[in-house]
């Protein structure tokens, strides 16, 4: 009885799957070689990361889903939910040995709960989309750090590069402590060692900001304070619309609105 390790990205749980069907194996789990291991008697097999063998699973994959479901195993595995990496094996093997309809055959429980965790993360990417806040730092850089459920950052990169082609931005990830950093060419993953911004909200140090940047926020907040009618105010309204784990981030919400 084995189990597979690997590195964590989509890439490598593909590989993964590669491996177990290239060395006819079955493991009893399949997860990140950073988590703590459960098992202490069962033999270990640490998987290397491999393009070229998760592009075979990936093309595998594509061929045989239907347009609106070719990413719902992407999607589902930026869940970072226990035990996502054994329900994506298990759907493929379902997948790969030519069961009919098998991604609306809500009747597995498999199925059923990679949908429902797919459709969570899109969610949670739209919200991102909505809620970013970006800060001008005096080298002209747009930065925004942000805290999001799942790992949504890889769902809303296009996003902002076609919105600000022509600007330089950094969207960080506070919780998995990385970004994407935008140089108006190409989009690059980074990670951010020495900060010079508030883990907490994300808001970057006020030497570094643009001269601009803080007279914009305090006008931001003055109009947010005068469009805010206090009879006319609705808490459960805006926390539908605005959940408040967004709030601080945002500069309306930081000045006490």
């Amino acid at each position: 009885m084995k189990i597979y390790t690997y590195d964590n990205s989509f890439e490598g749980l593909l590989t993964a799957v590669f491996e177990c069907y290239s060395r006819k194996d079955f493991p009893v789990d399949i997860c990140a070689r950073n988590t703590q291991s459960r098992y202490l008697f069962l033999e270990n097999v640490d998987i290397h990361t491999d393009p070229q063998k998760a592009e075979r699973v990936w093309k595998g994959v594509q061929a045989k889903m239907s347009g609106a479901n070719k990413q719902l195993l992407f999607y589902a595995f930026l869940s970072e939910e226990q035990g996502i990496e054994m329900k994506i094996y298990r759907f493929l093997r379902r997948l790969f040995s030519g069961y009919m309809n098998l991604e609306t055959d809500y009747g597995d429980s498999d199925v059923m709960s990679l949908t429902q965790s797919s459709q969570k993360v899109k969610k949670e990417a739209m919200r991102i989309m909505q809620f970013v806040r970006f800060q001008r730092t005096k080298d002209g850089m747009f930065f925004c750090g942000i805290e999001p459920k799942f790992d949504v950052l890889p769902l809303v990169v296009t996003h902002y590069q076609k919105r600000f082609a022509d600007q330089r931005w950094l969207i960080y990830d506070l919780q998995r402590n990385y970004g994407v950093y935008y140089d108006k060419n190409e989009v690059k993953e980074v990670e951010i060692s020495k900060k010079q911004f508030n883990a907490f909200n994300g808001q970057v140090k006020q030497a570094l900001l643009d001269e601009g940047e803080d007279f914009y926020q305090k006008l931001w907040r003055s109009y947010f304070k005068h469009i805010n009618i206090e009879e006319r105010k609705n808490l459960r309204l805006q926390l539908q619309h605005m959940p408040r784990r967004f709030w601080k981030y945002l500069p309306e919400k930081q000045a006490g609105a």
